[in-house]
């Protein structure tokens, strides 16, 4: 799998919310951006050799530039902090992508349940529903009204939009929410999507690396396209392991969540560990994230 880069221009916008900055991104030579539709995210090739996803918040239909919103994250490992701290003005990046995992399908009526930062993948969801005249809604929770980025954006759409910041209304009635039947999106911290997808089926998008709780026992994978069989440690990954034996793959997060290592399975059974492939495709078995997730039986073939 090969993906395109990209450089781009920044321009940045401050205190879009409490810790929140916005980057505008754009050629420098004014030319056009890449196609995306609602629900996608680019990587950012930082300056300091890391790479990190970012949510697309913009209009689809702006192909002039690129925008994404970048929440300061105390506990987290750097990306955010940079982007804060360096990334400028007239700042140069590199960009990966589009790539969408996310993405919004048809339906007359949706739910979008937002915590947080999780509002990015949203705002272009609202524009395409309220463009198609679906019946939709959206309950946006964050810990303080000031932290919650967008409002004004959101005031266009009038009362089809709940403000519910936590310390003036507590957490989300989950329950309550999802109970009417409508198609349901779902973006924000881990507890917030653990609560809707308990009760309903839901589409998540989650900006959090997922735990690895299953067993690391040693399993054997065969590169189909290289024609050569790699046998994976206990405690290595997939991926570890196939760059170690000279296989050049395509890779980001590196933790389950943003689907660069996706590869196909030609043979065994994928067992899942990611946060990003929907139930249907873990059921289905012929793909897999091959940074976090490994082999339910002893063998794979992997289409590398």
């Amino acid at each position: 799998m090969t993906e395109s880069t990209l450089d781009v221009m920044v321009e940045r916008r401050d205190r879009l919310a409490a810790n929140v900055v916005g980057l505008v991104l754009g050629r420098p030579d004014g030319g056009s951006m890449p196609e995306w539709t609602p629900g996608a995210h680019v990587d950012l090739l930082l300056g300091n050799g890391m790479t990190r996803q970012f949510s697309l918040c913009g209009d689809p239909a702006d192909r002039a530039t690129l925008r994404v919103a970048v929440l300061r994250e105390p506990a987290g490992r750097g990306g955010s902090a940079y982007v804060h701290d360096e990334v400028v003005e007239g700042t140069r990046l590199r960009i990966r992508g589009p790539r969408n995992h996310f993405a919004l399908v048809p339906a007359t009526r949706y739910l979008f349940v937002a915590g947080g930062i999780g509002i990015t993948p949203i705002l272009p969801m609202l524009r395409a529903a309220d463009s198609a005249g679906a019946d939709w809604r959206l309950v946006y929770g964050g810990r303080t009204l000031e932290s919650m980025a967008f409002r004004d954006e959101l005031a266009r759409y009038g009362d089809r939009v709940a403000l519910c910041p936590q310390d003036e209304c507590g957490l989300l009635d989950v329950a309550g929410l999802i109970a009417q039947p409508a198609e349901i999106y779902c973006c924000g911290p881990e507890p917030l999507l653990a609560a809707v997808t308990a009760t309903r089926a839901a589409h998540v998008e989650r900006f959090t690396p997922v735990a690895d709780t299953g067993d690391s026992r040693p399993i054997e994978v065969e590169l189909a396209r290289s024609g050569r069989t790699v046998l994976v440690p206990a405690g290595c990954s997939v991926l570890a392991a196939v760059e170690a034996a000279g296989v050049a793959v395509l890779s980001s997060c590196r933790e389950g969540t943003c689907g660069t290592c996706e590869t196909d399975v030609l043979e065994g059974v994928p067992d899942h560990r990611d946060g990003l492939l929907t139930d249907a495709e873990r059921a289905a078995g012929d793909t897999m994230l091959i940074c976090v997730s490994r082999a339910a039986g002893d063998r794979l073939v992997l289409d590398l």
